[in-house]
């Protein structure tokens, strides 16, 4: 394995470990005190950014030998996930609004793992990625620990907060 792509994988270990504690320490705290669709709506929007997975296409920015079968499949499916967002944005806090979060955090969660897959299939070099190289070693990381907290409210059978808050003293 070239030593770049240690780096690279390091990076990413990394990234998963400080977004898992701020998401732990302050993030689900809050969220889960909240109802279904007021918890889903800041995860939402951060995946609305997803159209940010448009600069795999860009020349310039990404190395012209990335693989195009990896920068399409990444950008394309994080423009259709940012779209999922926004339309689960517009018919919360309805029924339609909770089927389309779920559908939006499958496909999200999907088309990571698939951009992952697909990476290591076409032999992608980090360095491949150019400026693009944040995307898989700082938001991917943040996406995916989202996508779960999507999933823990989305499971939650009640539409009230995720968790209620013990207001009895111990």
């Amino acid at each position: 394995m070239p030593q770049q792509m240690i780096w690279f994988f390091l990076s990413i270990a990394f990234s998963f470990v400080a977004w898992g504690i701020i998401a732990a320490r302050y993030i689900w705290p809050k969220l889960r005190l909240r109802d279904r669709a007021e918890a889903l709506r800041p995860l939402l929007m951060l995946h609305s950014f997803r159209f940010i997975g448009l600069a795999f296409l860009v020349p310039g920015v990404v190395s012209p030998d990335l693989p195009s079968t990896f920068a399409h499949s990444a950008a394309y499916g994080d423009l259709v996930a940012a779209t999922l967002a926004l339309l689960s944005l517009l018919l919360l806090p309805s029924t339609a609004g909770a089927a389309a979060a779920w559908i939006c955090s499958l496909w999200g969660s999907a088309g990571i793992l698939n951009a992952f897959y697909q990476a290591n299939h076409a032999g992608l070099l980090a360095g491949q990625l150019g400026a693009a190289f944040f995307l898989p070693t700082l938001v991917v990381p943040l996406l995916l620990i989202t996508h779960g907290l999507a999933f823990r409210i989305l499971l939650q059978h009640q539409p009230e907060p995720a968790m209620q808050e013990n207001r009895h003293p111990a």
